[in-house]
């Protein structure tokens, strides 16, 4: 996500580098190459010229500390505009209506289905609501099945009416079916086109009429660029939506439509799509993106990743077994498991400040785990909750069994007693006392 942007504005970040003080010759350059940089990322002009020259008025006259150098001036300067530039601050969905009606909007293609399940399996399990999905896309051939397989991965019920191709009479349906049965937020599904017209416009402002939502949610495929821009200035234009979301972050995305949209049509981005699993789905915060396309990192947004997938008793008694050095090839398993779900793994080493950038050549497939996983499925129960047992006549069964080659197993197996010692040792404060006694000492500058 935005790792050309990314690039391409450390490059112009280096202009400063080595300079003593900010200059209106070095800042003209540096700025040169940073608007280059945004309108490569498919930033719309205008967005692109006025933010360059709102960070070239801030930078000028500015005292450069002795602490830090011109080059981290502009860098926090650029924090600061690219957060104001995506919104300020985070935009969160007004659920408070009973039941609120939510209308998703946009174009084919753009990720409307998918993401009607996820927000459902988001405010069901964030914020404790009882959703009712509506299919109104009664166009686009097995949208009914795509929203009923959605709708039972993440145990959310669907309203559907497959004799009607009436989406207005089908959404006030939906809506009067969760008066009926309790549901408090109604999530309708709309047909979308492969193109703006006529047609579309009437029918979603029918729909718009027809059950008078509290929120009208935009989805635009980030992969489009400056298209998603011009897009959601003809659909605010008729629907006057509250808020974007962008889908497909994940992608070879240039970044334009989350960094030009907020000026253009001068609405929120609420949510981002970073993959096609239902949990794959981020509330939106601007400051946080900031940092991100400045190569600073999202700790906040790891650990609330990883807050959601990790269970407290679950790690209450992973702690304990730890601590009697009982950790198996059952809770490695299964900590794999809560990783993956966390998201993309290329994605989660790019909130780690610094990493992302390390890493920004390197392949993480995000089947890295499979040989791993298929090694433990190889295992008997007895060897998985004991791995001592595990010689080297069951390591040659295991490779066989798991379609590995026995070198693959002997590194696991090495590994995972590496791992066992280092969480006994960190589980005991004296043997940590013990190990931070014997550690090196480090030279003290004088």
């Amino acid at each position: 996500m935005f790792q050309n942007l990314q690039d391409k504005l450390d490059r112009a970040f280096k202009v400063l580098k080595g300079q003593g003080n900010i200059t209106e010759i070095n800042v003209a350059e540096t700025m040169k190459e940073i608007r280059k940089a945004l309108l490569d990322a498919d930033v719309n002009y205008k967005t692109a010229k006025a933010f360059t020259d709102e960070v070239k008025q801030k930078a000028l006259g500015q005292n450069v500390l002795t602490s830090i150098s011109p080059g981290q001036l502009l860098t926090k300067i650029m924090n600061d505009e690219l957060t104001e530039l995506m919104g300020g601050s985070t935009t969160e969905l007004d659920i408070s209506n009973n039941p609120t009606v939510i209308l998703i909007a946009g174009l084919n293609g753009a990720g409307k289905t998918t993401f009607s399940g996820k927000l459902a399996k988001y405010l069901k399990e964030t914020k404790g609501k009882k959703p009712l999905l509506v299919a109104g896309d009664v166009y686009r051939p097995a949208a009914i099945d795509q929203l009923e397989v959605l709708s039972q991965q993440v145990g959310v019920p669907v309203y559907t009416d497959r004799e009607s191709n009436d989406p207005i009479g089908i959404a006030q349906a939906g809506v009067a079916e969760a008066k009926l049965k309790g549901y408090n937020v109604v999530i309708v599904d709309t047909a979308g086109r492969l193109a703006i017209d006529e047609a579309l416009m009437n029918e979603i402002s029918a729909v718009k009429d027809a059950t008078r939502p509290h929120e009208i949610l935009f989805v635009v495929d980030a992969m489009t660029g400056q298209d998603a821009v011009n897009t959601a200035k003809a659909f605010n234009d008729r629907l006057d939506f509250t808020g974007a979301v962008l889908t497909k972050l994940d992608g070879d995305t240039r970044g334009g439509a989350a960094l030009s949209i907020k000026s253009v049509v001068n609405k929120p981005i609420k949510f981002i799509g970073t993959g096609e699993k239902m949990e794959a789905l981020d509330v939106f915060h601007p400051d946080r993106m900031a940092s991100r396309i400045l190569g600073m990192g999202d700790v906040v947004s790891l650990v609330e990743r990883a807050q959601q997938q990790f269970d407290e008793k679950e790690a209450a008694e992973l702690q304990r077994k730890i601590r009697k050095n009982k950790f198996d090839f059952n809770d490695f398993k299964s900590q794999i498991q809560q990783i993956k779900k966390m998201g993309n793994m290329k994605d989660l080493m790019g909130m780690i400040p610094g990493v992302g950038k390390a890493m920004k050549d390197v392949e993480i497939d995000d089947d890295a785990f499979k040989p791993i996983e298929a090694i433990i499925n190889s295992m008997t129960p007895y060897e998985r909750e004991n791995p001592d047992v595990i010689d080297q006549k069951r390591r040659a069964r295991i490779a066989k069994g798991s379609g590995t080659e026995l070198v693959e197993v002997n590194k696991l197996m090495k590994q995972f007693g590496d791992m066992r010692k280092v969480m006994k040792q960190m589980s005991n404060p004296a043997a940590m006392a013990r190990m931070m006694r014997g550690a090196p000492k480090m030279p003290m500058g004088r």
